[in-house]
């Protein structure tokens, strides 16, 4: 069995690194283009104009209600359409083919985005409204009052969300080995067609993700942590 994981052109130990690695790039990736999106949608919920709430309660609920694997396959292929067809308006009538790393975090990040969305809504309606009123009695203007005030409370709060995102972000990645892209779950199911050894390369998949998954948690749990120190410190005072 070391054998099969060894490294270099013997064994499958460096292919099954580089898909961790692959894995946890458009993980990191995704999340950050969610978190783009849930802080645009969550502040389309938030406003007062209801066209805007319309639509970012549309994406959350078409986004939320069907299943993960179809939003990649709409995506993996329309997506290259969808540009093309955007650059056409714009005088551009060449072939645009996205590749898989870029199509698998446009559509993880389409996952959780929706999901982003309702944890930074529920952070902001979590912020006693009292700050927001303290803000504007000191005159600060709408900017550095949510940039100064009100998103470093918002950061505290809906970082557990974040957290559990980031795991739901983590295991969605498997789904985008039907586009072609070599991470964990692909590189499994390679190794193990070439092997005849599909349960050794899956139980590795296996540990991998839950190596992942161990890190993720110690990573957010000190930051938790460390964001609520001072919190928990006025509070007790």
């Amino acid at each position: 069995m070391t054998e099969l994981f060894s490294l270099g052109s013997q064994g499958w130990g460096d292919e099954m690194l580089r898909g961790a690695l692959m894995t946890v790039l458009v993980s990191a990736s995704s999340l950050i283009l969610g978190i783009v999106i849930g802080i645009i949608f969550a502040a389309c919920k938030l406003s007062n104009i209801f066209l805007l709430k319309l639509i970012a309660n549309i994406y959350t609920t078409i986004i939320r209600g069907i299943p993960e694997l179809l939003v990649i396959y709409l995506l993996f292929f329309g997506g290259s359409g969808a540009v093309m067809y955007v650059a056409k308006i714009f005088g551009y009538n060449g072939y645009i083919e996205l590749n898989a790393f870029t199509i698998g975090t446009i559509a993880v990040g389409a996952i959780s985005g929706a999901y982003s969305t309702e944890v930074i809504r529920g952070a902001v309606n979590a912020v006693p409204k009292g700050q927001f009123e303290a803000g504007k009695t000191l005159g600060l203007k709408p900017y550095p009052l949510n940039m100064m005030v009100i998103f470093p409370q918002v950061a505290r709060i809906a970082l557990p969300g974040i957290g559990n995102v980031w795991q739901i972000t983590l295991k969605d990645t498997a789904l985008i080995s039907v586009t072609g892209l070599v991470e964990i779950m692909r590189q499994s199911r390679i190794a193990a067609g070439s092997t005849h050894e599909p349960f050794i390369f899956y139980t590795a998949a296996i540990i991998l993700y839950l190596l992942i998954t161990r890190l993720s948690n110690i990573f957010f749990d000190k930051a938790e942590k460390k964001y609520s120190q001072g919190f928990v410190t006025r509070i007790a005072s």
